[in-house]
């Protein structure tokens, strides 16, 4: 079975490698090894001729490798997955649903028949116990997902009920929020985030997710369940309803980070570099170390900021920032106290950047 996929090109992303070159090269293998498989194939529905990302561009592609293969084949096009585990569009939804937003009145009339992801995984149940030379299943293209239409604003709704929010006031966002948001998506991706807002994400929303899931469901006699019976069944818990608070707020958290890091370490050394250096003089610092403590700490601060922003390295970041504000914390006690009363409170308020910079910590994993 291959379910193998990524949204977009970018940094460790290669979306004909993973789609086309990877099921070529699968294919290749299976004839190779003489054996009886069926390729159980996860695609995305729709029609060939809508196709317009390299993200569906490609996987129709590996449909059509699959199609003129030979070997026996089903190729399953899943509408929108619902799972217990919530990742990338999935999370996206449910953070619509949690908080006090309305989707544009075009794209929330968008259709978007979802399926449960447990009727993905009975039909590939029911496939692999099939016979391999079973001629009704050796080369089957099937539409999975539920058969009662529905829109992109009626899978948002659902949602909002299973976390009691259905009465809850919302603020209309206007499109051009949403394809800015994408932009800005599609930059952090350079940085090696997988945020699910892109313009790939975008596009294929507004491109609707439909099919006609009558022949698989002839074919295999399963009746999908609707998304009434699976948002809300069991209905949503506190931890459901925290992640679905905190999600997007997990990209406004490291944004601000960065910000935080690379702003006072450029303001310090660029823009108020006699001013820094004054603070220390003033507190009866040797004159020998001013000028090189206050350009130190401050490339330090820029580089901590950096480290923040690319996601391989932002673990490291966030722990380096942790480690230096508790020094900034302690050598300000040693060498100058006076700078915990002054009336800014900048030292004092180190203490809720190191909680933040642990709540990013906590929260880094996607999956």
């Amino acid at each position: 079975m291959n379910c193998l996929g990524v949204l977009q090109d970018g940094p460790g992303s290669d979306t004909r490698a993973v789609h086309r070159d990877f099921v070529a090269r699968l294919l290749a293998a299976i004839r190779a090894s003489g054996r009886a498989i069926r390729l159980v194939h996860i695609s995305i529905p729709g029609a060939a001729d809508e196709d317009r990302t390299a993200f569906s561009t490609t996987k129709r592609e590996a449909e059509r490798l699959i199609a003129a293969s030979g070997i026996a084949y089903a190729i399953l096009r899943p509408g929108f997955v619902i799972a217990p585990a919530a990742y990338g569009g999935s999370a996206m939804l449910r953070a619509l649903a949690a908080l006090p937003i309305d989707l544009p009145a075009v794209e929330a009339a968008t259709p978007f028949q979802p399926v449960a992801v447990g009727d993905i995984a009975a039909t590939i149940a029911w496939l692999a116990a099939r016979d391999v030379a079973d001629e009704s299943v050796r080369a089957v293209t099937w539409d999975l997902m539920q058969p009662q239409k529905v829109s992109l604003g009626g899978v948002i709704a659902q949602f909002r009920r299973a976390f009691g929010a259905s009465k809850q006031a919302r603020i209309p966002s206007p499109s051009f929020l949403i394809d800015l948001g994408a932009r800005l998506g599609d930059f952090v991706s350079r940085l090696g985030w997988m945020p699910p807002l892109r313009s790939t994400a975008i596009a294929e929303l507004r491109r609707g997710v439909t099919g006609d899931p009558a022949a698989w469901m002839a074919a295999t006699g399963i009746v999908p369940k609707t998304i009434a019976q699976v948002v809300g069944a069991p209905p949503a818990t506190i931890q459901d309803t925290w992640f679905a608070r905190l999600f997007l707020f997990k990209a406004l958290i490291f944004a601000s980070l960065v910000l935080f890091w690379v702003a006072s370490g450029f303001i310090a050394l660029v823009v108020s570099y006699d001013a820094a250096a004054g603070i220390l003089r003033a507190h009866n610092l040797p004159p020998a170390l001013v000028g090189p403590i206050t350009v130190l700490t401050s490339l330090m601060d820029m580089t901590i900021g950096i480290l923040i922003a690319f996601r391989r390295t932002a673990a490291f970041g966030l722990v380096a920032g942790i480690v230096a504000s508790l020094g900034y914390m302690a050598g300000s006690a040693i060498l100058t106290p006076a700078l915990w009363i002054e009336p800014l409170g900048a030292l004092v308020k180190t203490g809720p950047a190191i909680v933040l910079m642990l709540v990013a910590l906590l929260i880094l994993d996607n999956r």
